[in-house]
């Protein structure tokens, strides 16, 4: 038998072994995650670097690295390496007990923000985003006595009860009953789609002042007058909005911001969870608008994806063992050795590499490469970024009006793995998000070279070429 023959039948083989898996799945698996979102259900067997490979063994060039979780590329050799060895000395510890590189890791991450925001506090982990989220809820409602809050139209805060009562859409809450600590939701400053239909150069950040108008008096519901004393005690934000489609505000919209809510004794709470360890280009997202937060929620690519781990860092006023005694918080898997082993060994490669140089550089070329693209397509109608967190919004024709259709056509034609610009076949991931869900929020791994940022870019113009005639 020959080669040819052999790879024909293996490959047959594969796709049989895929088709049985998939029967399973329809008949056993909850569809109740976002796995049915996509058109064409793919099976990955193994990935590397930048690339994902699927059962027959075809490379998918991935742009959003599991919604910013593996920053270092999958299978980082020292990331992993470090996790096996753990594996072998102390994989399993109650929570209840101290470990070293827990210990470590905390100091690290406070130290970090006490040299940036000039500011002592201390470091609480859990496991998810969510669930470090539902903790910052804790930690803002233990230290105010009340539990309203602000948020953004567009936010996005993970998906428990809490998390979804400050992230704006009502299709994550739809099911669930009523909610009644919902947050009161704010427009942000998404330039492209204003609002209030006010031009960025023009408004004089006309959103902010509609805001700040919530407080002239007490009618307008949110204030005492007469106290000064406001029914909300705090904000939530992200710096960058993520699910929202990686909007970046103007960079003087939340200095601005902070005033406001330091006249009202109002915390603002960060959230991190996806722009946080240098997506931007910083350390924290938060860093390019010059505020000090008081809470700050991070998740994500501490473990680059293995052995989660999440937390939150808050100031010592609001976490300090006076009042944020033993047992006001815990969740069993919150602090596992090995995910503070790997979150450690992440720490230790950022200081020891140049991240906010690589990560600009790269997005700046990243760019400019898209606005090309936007240069002859219409449909290319918004180009913007920071760091390595880039979006693409695709409208109709006239470079404005959404068009979900068209995004939709072309993640499923990269799923497919029938792109084959560069003489052989491959796929793309892209991940999906706006308002309207027809942005691309592209987070390529730290390490994506110009090459396969090249390689990237020609993907995509043949998917959208395809997409368009179809």
């Amino acid at each position: 038998m020959s080669v040819k023959q052999m790879t024909k039948i293996s490959k047959a083989q594969a796709i049989a072994n895929q088709n049985k898996l998939l029967d399973l799945e329809a008949k056993y698996c909850s569809w109740g995650d976002t796995v049915h979102y996509a058109e064409k259900l793919n099976l990955f067997k193994s990935c590397k670097g930048s690339y994902l490979y699927d059962h027959e063994g075809q490379e998918y060039l991935d742009l959003q690295m599991w919604y910013s979780a593996c920053n270092f590329g999958y299978r980082n050799k020292r990331l992993n390496t470090v996790l096996k060895k753990q594996i072998d000395v102390l994989p399993q510890l109650a929570c209840q007990y101290l470990h070293a590189e827990k210990i470590q890791l905390a100091a690290k991450l406070a130290q970090k923000n006490e040299r940036t925001f000039e500011e002592k506090g201390r470091v609480h982990f859990n496991v998810g985003g969510a669930s470090a989220l539902e903790d910052s809820l804790k930690l803002v409602r233990n230290h105010t006595g009340r539990s309203l809050v602000f948020a953004f139209m567009g936010g996005y805060h993970g998906r428990t009860l809490g998390a979804s009562a400050i992230t704006s859409s009502f299709r994550y809450r739809e099911r669930f009953g009523h909610f009644g600590d919902r947050a009161m939701f704010v427009p942000y400053p998404y330039c492209f789609r204003c609002p209030y239909d006010k031009k960025k150069d023009f408004c004089d950040m006309y959103c902010l002042k509609q805001f700040e108008k919530l407080f002239e008096t007490e009618y307008h519901a949110v204030v005492n007058k007469k106290n000064n004393k406001c029914e909300f005690v705090a904000f939530y934000a992200e710096a960058i909005q993520g699910t929202g489609g990686y909007i970046i505000p103007p960079v003087d919209y939340f200095s601005h911001l902070k005033e406001i809510l330091d006249q009202y004794g109002i915390l603002f709470i960060d959230d991190e969870i996806q722009m946080g360890f240098f997506r931007t280009g910083k350390f924290w997202a938060i860093e390019h608008f010059n505020i000090t937060p008081d809470i700050i929620v991070f998740g994500k690519a501490l473990t680059n994806g293995l052995n989660p781990i999440s937390g939150v860092w808050a100031k010592e006023k609001l976490i300090s063992p006076d009042v944020f005694p033993p047992g006001s918080t815990h969740a069993t898997f919150s602090s596992n050795t090995l995910g503070t082993t790997v979150g450690l060994e992440v720490m230790k490669l950022i200081e020891e590499s140049d991240f906010s140089t690589s990560v600009t550089k790269k997005g700046q070329y990243f760019v400019a490469q898209l606005k090309k693209l936007q240069k002859k397509y219409p449909q290319i109608g918004d180009v913007d970024g920071i760091g390595l967190a880039l979006r693409m919004e695709m409208c109709a024709k006239d470079g404005y009006t959404p068009d979900r259709e068209l995004t939709d056509k072309i993640v499923n034609l990269g799923l497919s793995g029938t792109l084959t610009t560069g003489g052989k076949r491959r796929g793309l991931i892209l991940d999906v998000g706006g308002y309207y869900k027809n942005v691309f929020t592209i987070a390529p791994s730290f390490y994506i070279t110009e090459k396969e940022i090249d390689l990237s870019i020609d993907l995509f113009e043949e998917a959208l070429i395809k997409a368009l005639k179809k």
